[in-house]
């Protein structure tokens, strides 16, 4: 096929809660638009969409893929995204991609929570959405009771453009409520049949409803309506495509994608119905060439006519093949041969090659136009969220939101001495997925990564031995716990050692206290008339720094400490350095047993949003973990909990909050002070200290 413009472009990202189906109805477009010659399934592991092994091996997808077909001379580009919790971020990168996105749902009977926070993002962002209700073959599957949920949740935003020909309790076709046919599906396919008798009056009633809903898209079709009480059908399409534009309008259809039935009904509705390029909402970027505009926000809508800009919205990285960039040109084009400019590194990258997609397939091109989406591998310093545009167009557009990690385990390599091997494959796993960090904790001195659960992480461990020959081991955290003391006490550490030559000797008498002027270590030397000089003072001091790394009750950090220096004796000959760091260790050992020692813990500050109905879980829960509630409100319709917990008893609490919510709670944490370990705490942290 020839040069595509922008207005012959839909681009759809298949989104919906994990094992919907979504994987096999981007199977079926594919198919049908004879982009591939079989209809593979996910059972079999041989779809186009799932091609890493942890997806086979899982049967989930894990990573977006890129796919595309033509359907009356219209390409659609699809991206199957990941419906698992833990690979938000891969929906947040699609949906920076793409103008419009297909919500596969199970014709369960109800609404799924991984399909209530589509439609509510969709509803929020104001993005074009459609339903397709899948499984209307499976026993005891509900298409009218399943469109029946949507509209109890959302109301009259929910528009059914077809009427299902009900037989024997399941779907067998529809009569389209525009056009006023009947089809039947057929594997693969539709046949036009009469519509029945006894359907007649309702499909009138429900084009009466959707005649309404669409006039009230546009004041030019509701005063023809006022004054002519219809719409021609042209006019019934125009104000359900204003609808889906605005986030009012979401028409729901339904099919079977494993059966490959009602997808060819989809991908008409595709065409006819959601916004090319050309309609998409614009995008945010800021101008950053030098001159009086520098700083500016611009709003860019995709324009051919335009310099080339694009952004980078996933990367894959290969260690054969190597990093491969997926793009979505906003304006412009992009050539092979060009040089454009990274506007968020600065630096300049010449485009080798450009591909269109389909799974990890690559096909060259020579072009790619304003609107659509392809890929562009060797850029040597261009990552995901990047912007890529012409010198003479210099933006950058928005940052892609992506979720902050909730979860932390350790991580090692499972192999002595292939440290480095297993951090430089992590850090290459980086470049596709941003939702993860591998980073030195500095208080507890151990390799720690970030994520967004526990299925994310252990699916990256696979991914660096399957990619990078690197095994690594992921284990619970260790906490940052420290130790302090309540009281006073005073001591004197004395250290005396003779060997026949030169002997060793030190006193010092100590007095220990909370309070450090920094809050960590206050040294103060109040020695009057020289019973310890100056030198032998400071040799104390460095010793009793040492001993602070560990503490008398479970060998954490000391801290806050205050110790006065105010005695002690030397020798003029074997007195040295080491003794009085050796006679400061002493001293502390003594001193800190009878002072009063207590562990601290990490105190952390948590937002919880939940519906209200989990309201009671949660807070019963938080009591639980020695938790204590701050405060509660409405916020955006749900119930925002603010409280603190100590970390030690939130350590898996992303994987908690989504078994007790069914998925559709979320938090945010922030660390905020240290606090004393109860009593009943502290003697098991003692107990696993000494493990």
């Amino acid at each position: 096929m020839g040069k595509i413009l922008s207005e012959n472009i839909r681009n759809i990202a298949i989104v919906g809660h994990s094992g919907a189906g979504k994987t096999s109805l981007a199977e079926a477009l594919l198919f049908n638009g004879k982009s591939i010659d079989r209809l593979g399934k996910t059972a079999d592991k041989n779809t186009v969409m799932d091609y890493d092994e942890q997806e086979m091996a899982r049967g989930i997808s894990i990573s977006l893929a890129v796919a595309y077909t033509y359907w009356r001379d219209v390409k659609i580009n699809i991206i199957d995204v990941p419906g698992f919790y833990d690979f938000e971020g891969e929906f947040e990168q699609a949906m920076r991609a793409v103008g419009s996105a297909i919500l596969v749902a199970d014709a369960s009977g109800e609404v799924a929570v991984g399909s209530e926070k589509v439609v509510d993002y969709c509803i929020r962002r104001h993005i074009p959405l459609m339903i397709f209700v899948n499984g209307i073959d499976k026993e005891n599957s509900n298409y009218v009771a399943t469109v029946e949920a949507f509209k109890e949740k959302y109301g009259r935003k929910i528009s059914p453009t077809h009427l299902p020909i009900i037989r024997d309790n399941k779907m067998k076709g529809y009569v389209s409520v525009i056009s006023g046919k009947a089809f039947e599906f057929t594997q693969g396919g539709r046949n036009e049949v009469a519509v029945p008798d006894n359907m007649k009056g309702d499909v009138e009633l429900l084009k009466q409803t959707l005649i309404e809903s669409a006039a009230e898209s546009s004041e030019d079709l509701l005063d023809k309506f006022l004054i002519e009480e219809t719409l021609t059908n042209d006019e019934i399409v125009r104000g359900v495509k204003i609808g889906l534009k605005q986030g009012e309008t979401i028409p729901i259809m339904g099919g079977s994608a494993l059966q490959n039935m009602g997808v060819i009904n989809l991908m008409h509705e595709i065409v006819d119905l959601l916004p090319s390029p050309l309609d998409r909402r614009p995008v945010m970027a800021t101008n950053i060439a030098d001159g009086d505009r520098k700083g500016e926000v611009d709003e860019i809508v995709c324009d051919e006519s335009k310099p080339f800009s694009a952004q980078v919205f996933k990367t894959v990285a290969d260690p054969f093949v190597g990093k491969l960039n997926m793009i979505r040109v906003y304006t412009g084009s992009i050539k092979t041969g060009m040089t454009v400019l990274n506007t968020t590194t600065g630096e300049k990258e010449r485009i080798n090659t450009l591909y269109v997609m389909k799974g990890k397939k690559q096909e060259s091109v020579d072009e790619l136009v304003a609107g659509d989406i392809g890929a562009v591998n060797k850029l040597v310093n261009t990552n995901t969220g990047d912007t890529l545009c012409d010198e003479k167009q210099q933006i950058k557009f928005y940052e892609i939101p992506l979720p902050k990690p909730v979860i932390t385990m350790a991580i090692r390599a499972a192999k002595s001495g292939e440290e480095e091997k297993v951090f430089q494959g992590l850090n290459r796993l980086a470049e596709e997925d941003l939702t993860f960090k591998v980073e030195k904790d500095k208080d507890t001195g151990e390799m720690v990564i970030r994520g967004l659960g526990e299925t994310q992480l252990e699916i990256l461990c696979k991914k660096l031995k399957a990619k990078f020959g690197s095994e690594a081991v992921l284990s619970t955290p260790k906490v940052a716990f420290k130790e302090t003391i309540l009281g006073k006490a005073e001591a004197e550490g004395k250290h005396k050692k003779q060997s026949g030559g030169a002997g060793q000797f030190g006193v010092v008498n100590i007095k220990f206290e909370p309070g450090a002027s920094d809050g960590e270590f206050e040294f103060v030397n109040a020695i009057v008339g020289g019973a310890v000089s100056k030198p032998f003072a400071l040799a104390a001091e460095k010793g009793l720094k040492e001993a602070m790394q560990k503490g008398v009750l479970a060998g954490y950090p000391m801290t806050n400490l205050k110790c006065t220096l105010f005695d002690g004796k030397e020798h003029p000959v074997d007195s040295k350095e080491v003794a009085f760091i050796s006679a400061a260790k002493l001293a502390y050992e003594e001193g800190i047993k009878n002072a009063k020692p207590v562990i601290l813990e990490p105190v952390y500050s948590y937002k919880i949003l939940v519906p209200d109905n989990y309201t009671g879980d949660i807070l019963g829960d938080m009591n639980k973990r020695r938790g204590r509630i701050l405060g509660m409100e409405t916020v955006d319709g749900l119930q925002e909990i603010l409280a603190e917990a100590p970390l030690i008893e939130m350590l898996k609490y992303a994987t908690d909050l989504r078994s007790m919510t069914q998925g559709r709670g979320k938090f945010f944490a922030e660390f905020i002070r240290y606090e004393e370990v109860p009593f009943s705490a502290q003697e098991k942290i003692i107990a696993d200290a000494k493990k």
